[in-house]
C-alpha cells in the first residue's frame, strides 16, 4: 500500500460531526464515527488501528478532533496536526465555546434564532467554514515533516510535564 499520509479529519462536539475533510474516497468517515461512538470517556488522546490506517482522536472541552492516517506514518504527525486544528478551532470559536449563552447573532425578536443556539449541535454546521481549514492544516503538516517533528518533541515534553494521559487502542 502506498503511503497517503493524512487521509481524513473531522471536528465533532460529542458524537456530532461539525466539519470534515478528505481528498480520498473510502469509508473513513463511517469507521471514524463508529469509533467515536465507542471511545473510552476517560481519554485525552486515543488511537485505533484498522485496515492499515490509524484513527487518532484528541479530546478537549467536549470537542473531539480526529485524524485518519496511513498506519506507516505513526502517530507524531497526526497528533501535531490535531493540536494545530484544536488551537485554530478554539481561536475561531472560543467565545462561542466558553459561553453557554446565546450566539452573538441571536436576538430576542427573531424566532429563527434557534439555529444560532444549536451551532455546535447540528451535524456539519461548520463544514463550509472550517472544512477548508482542516484541508490547509493537513497539507501543511504533510509538507513540513521536519517542523512537525520538532513540534512533537516540544508537545511531548509539555505533555509529560502535565502528566497527560495517553491511551492506545
Amino acid at each position: 500500500m502506498s503511503q497517503r499520509g493524512l487521509i481524513y479529519s473531522f471536528v465533532a462536539k460529542g458524537t456530532v460531526v461539525l466539519a470534515d475533510h478528505t481528498s480520498y474516497s473510502g469509508n473513513f468517515s463511517t469507521i471514524a464515527v463508529q469509533c467515536l461512538q465507542k471511545l473510552p470517556s476517560n481519554s485525552c488522546k486515543y488511537t485505533n488501528s484498522c485496515d492499515g490506517h490509524t484513527f487518532n482522536f484528541l479530546f478537549d472541552s467536549g470537542f473531539v478532533f480526529l485524524a485518519v492516517a496511513d498506519e506507516s506514518m505513526g502517530r507524531v504527525i497526526p497528533f501535531v496536526f490535531l493540536e494545530r486544528v484544536k488551537d485554530d478551532f478554539k481561536q475561531r470559536y472560543g467565545d462561542s465555546i466558553k459561553t453557554d449563552g446565546p450566539h452573538p447573532l441571536a436576538d430576542d425578536e427573531d424566532e429563527d434564532d434557534d439555529l444560532f443556539e444549536d451551532r455546535f449541535n447540528i451535524a456539519y454546521n461548520l463544514d463550509r467554514e472550517f472544512g477548508p481549514r482542516l484541508k490547509e492544516h493537513m497539507q501543511y503538516c504533510m509538507n513540513h515533516p521536519d517542523e512537525i517533528s520538532k513540534l512533537s518533541r516540544i508537545q511531548s515534553e509539555g505533555s509529560n510535564n502535565r502528566g497527560q494521559r495517553n491511551n492506545d487502542g
